[in-house]
């Protein structure tokens, strides 16, 4: 009789001890799908969303930037329901990740999340069911409210020649799409080298340097910046910042709306190995002069004259 009163009990706690690790799971679970639809959100209508067709842009969002909180609420929900065979599929892709991303890091939260679920009990499922889909869908919601608003309201003029900025300080003449202004991504280094083989018009490359169009200062890409047709009015602060009145976005006349190009190589050098990039949204970063990524383009200027 002691024997089995000893056996309930320990049963009792065992299950106490899994319901436990259970929320702990959940929350672990609800936390790191939620980080991926803040993250889905914004970077999907920050470097994706450039195609013309809508059906394009949807399927760009769902297989790249949605993936991976489609894929952690899928194995979560599979996980509540049978907490092992989730667990295993956890576990699977965690070492999968491990050996076909660059980063192998991504592949940690889901070994840990499918060793959590091993020893899990999800009883009583049906909150646990509602948390892990409405959460992640109420922070997607919420994050992509304002690039959604912002992005509707983007201005293209669907002129992509040259084009004269004469604004805030600024005189001067923006390549024509084409060499001067690809629409794939290169390094510091070509980059530079194009603008000084670059002809008058911009269009194609002479056999000798010409020196006519060169890369925009940090200083002239901010204060050229623009929204809605007008000037944002940036400068460089005392801290050495990007500061704007209007914030600016991916716009013409500067910008292309439908390139994947989302950053501009600028002339300003940090150092033999560094210069400095700017965002269409007029932040500015540092990269490494031999980075070239197919979203880091430039544009060319030359002076008016």
């Amino acid at each position: 009789m002691g024997n089995a009163i000893l056996a309930v009990i320990r049963c009792n706690y065992n299950m106490k001890i899994k319901s436990i690790i259970g929320w702990i799971t959940l929350f672990i679970s609800v936390l790191t799908a939620c980080f991926w639809a803040f993250w889905g959100a914004i970077e999907n209508f920050h470097e994706g969303w450039y195609h013309t067709s809508l059906t394009q842009n949807i399927v760009l969002m769902f297989f790249q930037y949605l993936a991976p909180v489609i894929i952690t609420v899928t194995l979560s929900l599979i996980a509540i329901f049978k907490n092992r065979i989730g667990a295993v599929l956890f576990l699977g892709i965690g070492i999968a990740l491990s050996f076909y991303v660059n980063n192998p890091i991504a592949s940690v939260p889901f070994i840990v999340l499918g060793t959590l679920h091993w020893f899990s009990d999800f009883t009583p499922k049906k909150w646990k069911y509602r948390l892990i889909i409405f959460l992640p869908l109420l922070t997607l919601i919420i994050c992509a409210m304002e690039p959604v608003i912002r992005l509707s309201g983007r201005i293209n003029d669907g002129y992509f020649g040259s084009r004269k900025i004469e604004q805030n300080g600024i005189s001067l003449v923006w390549a024509p799409q084409g060499i001067g202004w690809p629409s794939d991504g290169t390094n510091w280094h070509e980059a530079d080298s194009i603008c000084t083989y670059l002809t008058l018009d911009g269009l194609s490359l002479a056999t000798e340097p010409q020196n006519i169009w060169r890369l925009p200062t940090v200083e002239e890409a901010v204060k050229s910046m623009q929204r809605h047709g007008v000037n944002a009015q940036g400068r460089i602060s005392p801290k050495g910042e990007p500061e704007y009145e209007i914030r600016p976005d991916k716009e013409t006349p500067l910008w292309n709306p439908h390139s994947k190009v989302i950053y501009w190589w600028t002339k300003t050098e940090i150092d033999e190995n560094n210069a400095y990039i700017i965002v269409y949204d007029g932040k500015i970063w540092q990269r490494r002069k031999d980075f070239g990524p197919n979203y880091l383009g430039f544009r060319a200027v030359k002076e008016i004259k």
